[in-house]
């Protein structure tokens, strides 16, 4: 152990999810490392000395699920703790792209990409050129023409951008399956086996359920867990408070079934009863509303912030905007019945809190300005971008105990990286405070740390953070963004 150090963080709670710890201790950092973490009060000197009491010091929150892959969208989680965010669930393609856009541009906190199997097959089969991140992909998601069937060389060459982009490090295969629900479910089974085969798992927007769509070629947590039994795969099940809703006993069970039976399954959740997504998403049509259990009046186009008024104007939106971001009230919070599915689901023993954070949409005639900071009020979003993992904190641990904060940092932390440390080895210095770990750490009071964000104010930062370091740099100091700070680094297979 070093005794000298860049930065010493002394009197904080110390938590490291691995090893059980949660004791008051002093953790040295240097050159980007944690390079001490010591119960002996003044044992470890540093170049500089923070005093943290009465702070909780945790690992850095672990997003695998983020599609804000922007300077502004990161922002906007470095403030609700998060070091590592994952565009995991839709992907990119080409990947070797998608880093090089983000290493350009430098971002505040670490993020990676997997490969996207519906770019691909927007490529492969729908002749839509790849690339552009999720605004591409949103636009073109109601697009039938991705949707067909793959016939002759076209499921080759989608397996083979797959391939491609596996070996440009891409961090395993997001398949959105729930929003082309026509797919042959074989081809689902070709892409798992390919992930089985790579050794890396995929991230799942699963079918419809039978309950919710009794058409669907297949229930959507039967196809994913046979084929992660089938494959050998690692079947990530993304959102799925959101996919299952009021059916999410049903779902849980599934899961455990087949992992009991030796299948990798994980699930992840946000704590939030309304979703987010293109509005010319399949499942978003008129006629497909009842499946999910609403109403036109259910749906909010972010763009104007209207309660689409009925299925003429819904139509209307879908046609003119396609790509474009609404808000879905699913589940209300307000009805203790509605609240419980959406508890369960967060808090399955096999579920990691994942945000789903959805891009900034820009309301208004002025130009967006992408590194504005505070963002202003003509930049919208959906509150999971801002607050997820703060809320985790205030509700399941402050207000209803229902998890421990040690079990809470856990499932923001430690266990997102064990979804990927088997195929990811830089994942395996992530989630943890301990010496030869990275620096990335979140430093709260878990008192007081909160959402702010709400649907009408979906960009307020959270609150309880003073400091959010990120290889060892302050990205949050003082609970104030460090706006010249990008110490962001790929993580990459």
């Amino acid at each position: 152990m070093a005794d000298h150090h860049d930065l010493v963080l002394t009197g904080g709670r110390v938590l490291d999810p691995e090893t059980g710890l949660d004791a008051v201790a002093d953790v040295g950092v240097t050159g980007g490392v944690i390079t001490a973490v010591s119960r002996t009060p003044g044992a470890l000197r540093g170049r500089d000395v923070l005093d943290v009491t009465g702070l909780a010091v945790a690992p850095g929150w672990i997003d695998l699920h983020s599609h804000a892959q922007t300077v502004a969208g990161h922002r906007l989680q470095a403030m609700d703790g998060v070091t590592t965010a994952l565009e995991l669930e839709a992907g990119a393609t080409p990947v070797a792209e998608a880093y090089a856009r983000a290493a350009a541009e430098g971002r505040p906190i670490n993020y990676g990409f997997s490969a996207s199997w519906a770019q691909a097959r927007m490529a492969a089969v729908g002749g839509i050129p790849p690339g552009g991140g999720i605004a591409a992909t949103l636009a073109h998601i109601g697009d039938p023409r991705w949707q067909a069937p793959a016939t002759g060389r076209a499921l080759d060459d989608l397996l083979g951008l797959l391939r491609r982009d596996l070996a440009d490090g891409a961090l395993g295969i997001g398949v959105l399956m729930g929003y082309a629900p026509g797919v042959d479910p074989a081809e689902y089974v070709a892409v798992a086996a390919l992930a089985a085969e790579a050794g890396v798992p995929t991230y799942t927007h699963a079918r419809d359920l039978v309950e919710r769509e009794p058409a669907t070629l297949i229930d959507g947590a039967e196809e994913l867990t046979r084929t992660a039994a089938a494959t050998g795969a690692h079947m990530h099940y993304c959102h799925v408070n959101s996919t299952s809703t009021r059916h999410i006993d049903k779902v849980l069970a599934l899961v455990d079934k087949v992992r009991a039976e030796g299948a990798k399954v994980s699930t992840e959740a946000y704590p939030y009863g309304a979703g987010m997504t293109g509005i010319g998403a399949n499942f978003l049509a008129p006629e497909r509303l009842p499946a999910l259990g609403i109403t036109p009046d259910a749906i909010v186009y972010a763009l104007t912030g209207e309660r689409v008024a009925d299925a003429a104007r819904l139509a209307e939106i879908r046609a003119t905007d396609p790509g474009g971001l609404a808000i879905i009230h699913t589940l209300d919070e307000d009805d203790p019945a509605d609240l419980a599915y959406l508890d369960r689901a967060l808090l399955a023993n096999t579920t990691v809190i994942g945000s789903d954070a959805m891009p900034l949409t820009w309301t208004g005639t002025a130009q967006p300005d992408p590194l504005a900071w505070p963002l202003p009020p003509a930049a919208i979003t959906h509150p999971r971008a801002a607050g997820t993992f703060s809320k985790v904190l205030r509700r399941y641990v402050r207000e209803t105990g229902a998890l421990t904060l040690l079990d809470a940092v856990a499932r923001c932390s430690l266990l997102p990286a064990r979804v990927l440390e088997q195929a990811v080895p830089a994942m395996r210095r992530k989630g943890r405070v301990q010496e030869g770990c990275d620096a990335d750490l979140a430093v709260f009071d878990p008192q007081t740390v909160s959402d702010q964000a709400t649907y009408a104010h979906s960009t307020r930062p959270s609150t309880g953070y003073r400091h959010v370091l990120v290889a060892g740099r302050f990205v949050v100091k003082d609970a104030e963004l460090q706006q010249g700070a990008y110490p962001g680094r790929p993580i990459r297979r």
